[in-house]
């Protein structure tokens, strides 16, 4: 039988910048006051990140506007993202759940899964070994995590979203009546909104109706996600845990515009200024992305992605600009544009590419490379590629 664990972070981006300013001297644990992590509060793009479980009780909610979440509550404190310090807590919390065993699955910054099958001979008893991994990340890092235990992944992970935070809950096979069945369809790992909308309509409140259901009410709404819809609500789930090293599944960046706009120049030297973001992140990790996306959002908030199977990994920032270029006019945006993104995936540790005579990689990412060192060494964008400063088209 297998075991699997789900160790995720409680209200990760909060907890950890609750961690970083008590290290540096602060005098309040902002987790236990009125506080949001958020952007800018002066841009449009100022929106709320992560919120203290006190600000949720004022109404506060994840990706609404300051603006709006401090009308909800006034004397609400709201501090900067951090995010090379989140990517250090991340490793750390990493590394530590590396020594119970080395199948274990960096599923996004904040939450691992991990294979515990056949690890009888070294943990008498596993129950007591999620609580000595939670309180050891507690006394040893300073946050709290949930630890969910399940026989896969997907009941592990749903048993991690139960009651928080700085709990240990199980989700076997044995309790998947009684402990899943009863929750509101919503609360179905990939089960989104509109799903869930519809399903209700169905008169499929429960996890346990949609497990119940006959296929057939569902096959118009649903067609082939039919019976991936209820195995899910039955708690059945083959995916293996995938050892991936410790590095991110992808790397993205986005940004809300000031303005809606349409205004396909403005658009470019944003998507270079943000290749150059997701380029240098990469950069830094020695990762090579082999999937690239453009993601944006128009003024009616209609949200479009669009992505590129590369046949040779980049992270240079022109070739992820050059090609998001290529996906952007594919796109054929109707719309003005809200907000807009870019996305690298299948991210490896190594560079690993078919050499061609005609490949000019080597000699771009040496180029790459000098301006990356220029750029450090003066702390500051000092080098942009020429495209950046062009007043033409970009085309």
């Amino acid at each position: 039988m297998r075991i699997i664990f789900h160790v995720d972070v409680n209200n990760a981006y909060l907890s950890w910048t609750a961690v970083y300013l008590l290290e540096h001297g602060y005098d309040k644990d902002i987790r236990e006051i009125p506080s949001v992590i958020g952007g800018d509060e002066g841009a449009r793009r100022g929106i709320v990140l992560a919120k203290s479980p006190i600000a949720k009780k004022y109404g506060i909610n994840t990706a609404e506007t300051l603006y709006m979440a401090r009308k909800k509550c006034p004397n609400l404190e709201v501090f900067p993202p951090n995010f090379e310090y989140y990517m250090e807590m991340s490793l750390k919390f990493y590394e530590y759940l590396k020594q119970y065993t080395p199948v274990i699955e960096r599923a996004s910054v904040d939450e691992c899964f991990l294979d515990l099958t056949g690890t009888k001979y070294l943990y008498d008893d596993i129950l007591e070994l999620a609580y000595k991994i939670k309180n050891d990340i507690k006394n040893k890092f300073g946050f709290t995590v949930n630890v969910g235990i399940g026989n896969n992944k997907l009941c592990a992970k749903m048993a991690s979203d139960f009651l928080k935070p700085d709990k240990v809950h199980t989700l076997f096979d044995y309790e998947i009546k009684d402990k899943m069945w009863p929750l509101p369809i919503k609360d179905l790992l990939f089960v989104g909104k509109s799903s869930s909308l519809v399903l209700e309509k169905l008169n499929i409140k429960t996890i346990g109706d949609l497990a119940n259901a006959n296929p057939k009410l569902l096959e118009k709404h649903f067609k082939n996600r039919v019976s991936d819809l209820i195995k899910s609500a039955n708690g059945i789930d083959y995916s293996e845990v995938i050892a991936n090293y410790g590095y991110n599944k992808c790397i993205s960046v986005s940004r809300t515009l000031k303005e809606d706009t349409s205004d396909m120049k403005l658009l470019k030297k944003i998507l270079l200024d943000m290749a150059d973001q997701v380029g240098l992140r990469a950069r830094k990790s020695n990762l090579y992305a082999d999937t690239v996306a453009i993601t944006y959002k128009t003024s009616s908030f209609k949200s479009f992605s669009h992505q590129m199977k590369l046949s040779i990994a980049i992270n240079n920032t022109m070739d992820i600009y050059n090609n998001v270029l290529l996906l952007l006019k594919e796109t054929e945006v109707k719309e003005k544009i809200r907000s807009i993104g870019i996305r690298l995936s299948n991210l490896n540790i190594k560079d690993i590419e078919q050499v061609s005579l005609f490949n000019n990689k080597t000699k771009n990412d040496d180029i790459q490379n000098l301006i990356d060192n220029i750029n450090f060494k003066y702390h500051g964008t000092m080098v942009m590629p020429a495209v950046f400063y062009e007043n033409d088209d970009n085309k």
